[in-house]
């Protein structure tokens, strides 16, 4: 497939233009023309860069890119050295953020719903379609420690969990994948009983404790790693496309 052709399909299908994003969704490093084989994986880190070469990928197809809002401009130290890998052995690089946190099918959300067995109800900030936390029910109520206890079955990884100091079984729960702790508040103003998200803040243990809301905070990697590989899948399912997904691993 043409590599601006994919870049078109990937838009058509994630629709990064109805989302305000903090970074530049679609193609961020043009590569070679034509493209057999993809590489995914959640961040275009250098360990990515390195095994896309080693497996002779045409193309990195990531959550996480570079040119984000504010950060330094210059292409110089480890933005230089990842960028002249993909440019040296002519690797298309594509990214999407937000768009695929809130993908109904593909999404980051709609992926770690799917894995814990949560029937996803709507979003958590009303009047936006494309709201960036959610909200669903647990076909049956559980305890704090079996919710715990579940998200590390299905993430691989013990929660960081802060007790909301309710005693109330956890039925309804809030979630937003990566570093969405900060919607813990707009989550127990909805009557949320849990919130789950990737990171945890300093603050993020005083709004649950004082809001009875309890806090699972269960990895930006691993609550975001689910997403770009349903969507690597998709491109495999739908379009006959030669991907693999690489999980480098990352303890945040």
């Amino acid at each position: 497939m043409n590599n601006f052709e994919l870049e078109t399909l990937l838009n058509g299908f994630l629709k990064p233009h109805l989302i305000k994003d903090y970074c530049p969704n679609g193609m961020q490093i043009e590569g070679k023309p034509e493209v057999i084989k993809i590489v995914t994986g959640v961040t275009a880190s250098q360990a990515l860069v390195d095994a896309a070469i080693e497996q002779g990928a045409d193309a990195v197809l990531v959550h996480h890119g570079y040119f984000w809002r504010g950060e330094p401009e210059p292409i110089k130290g480890m933005k230089f050295r990842r960028i002249k890998a993909l440019i040296e052995n002519g690797i298309n690089l594509y990214a999407y953020h937000l768009p695929l946190d809130v993908h109904p099918e593909v999404g980051n959300n709609a992926q770690l719903a799917k894995l814990l067995g949560i029937e996803q109800r709507g979003g958590l900030e009303d009047g936006n379609a494309n709201s960036v936390a959610v909200w669903g029910e647990l076909p049956d109520a559980m305890t704090s420690d079996e919710f715990a206890a579940l998200i590390e079955r299905g993430l691989n990884r013990t929660p960081l969990f802060i007790d909301g100091g309710s005693d109330k079984p956890i039925k309804r729960v809030g979630w937003c994948t990566g570093g969405g702790q900060d919607y813990i508040d707009l989550a127990a103003s909805k009557g949320m009983d849990a919130f789950i998200s990737g990171e945890v803040s300093e603050r993020t243990t005083f709004s649950a404790r004082e809001q009875g809301i309890h806090y699972f905070g269960a990895g930006h990697h691993a609550t975001e790693r689910y997403g770009i590989k349903a969507l690597g899948e998709w491109l495999v399912k739908n379009h006959q496309l030669d991907v693999t997904f690489i999980d480098i691993n990352n303890p945040v």
